[in-house]
């Protein structure tokens, strides 16, 4: 442990013994830290991933400088399939300990491997629009796009509880006990996954209230058709008899009979209900087509929109870590800074930055990125500026004002406080016929350096050149 103050290796006392200062409070923070890392390794270790994520961020909380922490974080997830927030620790990581850091290992493990960045980034963009299609109400779209989810990274287990909660929706509590399950298998202890399937566990439980139905009492009457006709006789009584000729013409005069219902009501009425239901039929093949024209049409402006959004999040990625995104600039500064103080070559390490430079917006770049940026640049510009101005000077008196015009440039640009640097500009332009040009840089000495005799004497040059 170090002090934080001076940087010497601290004893068993409660103060520096180098520079004095007070650090009880300071390795009380750190042994919190370190605590808090320890349990959230213990928890990772069990695979209780969630309660390994609130005791590794609390750790951090502690102290922002436990790297061991945040690369465990990192790494938790990751496991949980959140590989953007394990890339930002990891990349938070890289910047406060460059060198012998791990983290290099996993931002290379990820960014080298083209297939798996794309496969992350697909994860991303399927997921992000499965949410869509759930704030639409088209939940049958956010399934099926889950499921691709899940083939994919099938440890996300942000996935599997929407999938899961879906399934609850539409009352396939089976189904929605097995993503649950999978999400335990990843993350023993997940608060959510166990609250949702304490409820399914309720209602998978049969129900025992259903009642048997109680049997029919017996007919207490035979029911027979003869020809047309339904008869109902009661059980115990018998039909006299009859002759066997009256018996055939009795059938003979029901099948007539039998007949004629038949042609006159049955026949009419059979034919009309077959053309009713053929119109109908008709109309809901005419409803059904137009309705799947309509959802062609919808799905088609739904692939226009996703492939929309692909290009802008593809645009994002690349934006981060692509050869000219965040992470390339980055790594670069810190491979300019790396060889300044190798070989303490001025000349190159100006150069360098000047490409940086021209390569990202350095107002609207991160504050650590600003911060070695500016200290890189005020290290080497007094003496670069400074040859940039022997060098205008040599033209200037030599009456090459362009030659005298660039030099000048550099030379304030690289050293903001040479106030003969900018004077002298204005005189190369002024020598040169560029009035305009002139008549800018003489106020700029006027406003960066007011009350000085090179802001009088430029005065002085502005008044003659409106003049003129």
């Amino acid at each position: 442990m170090f002090c934080y103050n001076c940087g010497c290796r601290l004893s068993e006392h409660d103060y520096c013994t180098a520079c004095g200062a007070n650090v009880s409070v300071y390795k009380k923070i750190i042994y919190a830290s370190n605590k808090c890392y320890n349990d959230g390794l213990e928890k990772a270790s069990v695979r209780d991933l969630s309660g390994a994520i609130n005791s590794l961020r609390q750790s951090i909380k502690l102290y922002k400088g436990n790297i061991e922490a945040r690369n465990l974080l990192g790494l938790v997830y990751f496991e949980t399939g959140e590989v953007v927030a394990a890339l930002s620790e990891w990349v938070i990581s890289k910047n406060m300990r460059p060198e012998k850091n791990v983290a290099d290992d996993y931002i290379n493990m990820i960014q080298n491997n083209a297939t798996r960045l794309d496969t992350l980034n697909t994860t991303i963009k399927k997921y992000n629009q499965a949410l869509q299609y759930c704030y639409q109400d088209s939940k049958d779209l956010a399934v099926i796009q889950l499921k691709k989810v899940l083939s994919l990274n099938p440890k996300f287990i942000r996935a599997h509880e929407l999938l899961a909660l879906l399934y609850i929706d539409i009352e396939e509590w089976e189904r929605a006990e097995r993503e649950l399950k999978k999400c335990l298998d990843i993350d023993k202890n997940n608060t959510n996954a166990l609250r949702y399937l304490k409820s399914v566990e309720a209602m998978l439980v049969p129900d025992e209230s259903v009642k048997t139905t109680p049997k029919k009492k017996k007919d207490e009457a035979v029911r027979y058709e003869s020809g047309n006709e339904v008869i109902i006789q009661p059980v115990n009584v018998k039909e006299p008899k009859n002759s066997g000729a009256g018996t055939l013409v009795n059938i003979f005069v029901g099948f007539i009979i039998g007949l004629a219902v038949m042609y006159f009501l049955v026949v009419p009425s059979a034919v009309s209900r077959a053309k009713e239901d053929a119109a109908n039929e008709a109309a809901v093949i005419s409803d059904n087509l137009a309705a799947e024209t309509a959802k062609v049409q919808e799905l088609q402006a739904r692939l226009e929109s996703i492939q929309s959004d692909y290009d802008l999040l593809e645009g994002d990625l690349q934006a981060v870590v692509g050869e000219d995104g965040t992470l390339a600039n980055i790594d670069a500064l810190l491979d300019v800074a790396s060889d300044y103080i190798e070989t303490k070559d001025q000349e190159s390490t100006a150069a360098s930055l000047e490409a940086i430079a021209s390569a990202v917006n350095i107002d609207e770049a991160s504050e650590s990125f600003r911060g070695l940026y500016n200290a890189l640049f005020n290290t080497i510009g007094p003496e670069i500026g400074q040859g940039f101005y022997n060098d205008g000077i040599s033209a200037y008196q030599s009456e090459d004002y362009l030659s005298a015009i660039q030099f000048l440039t550099k030379a304030f640009y690289y050293d903001a406080n040479n106030i003969e640097a900018l004077y002298n500009l204005g005189n190369a332009y002024r020598k040169n016929g560029d009035n305009a040009n002139a008549k800018a840089t003489y106020e700029k000495v006027i406003e960066l350096f007011p009350d000085t005799e090179r802001a009088k004497r430029s005065q002085q040059y502005i008044d003659s050149l409106s003049e003129e």
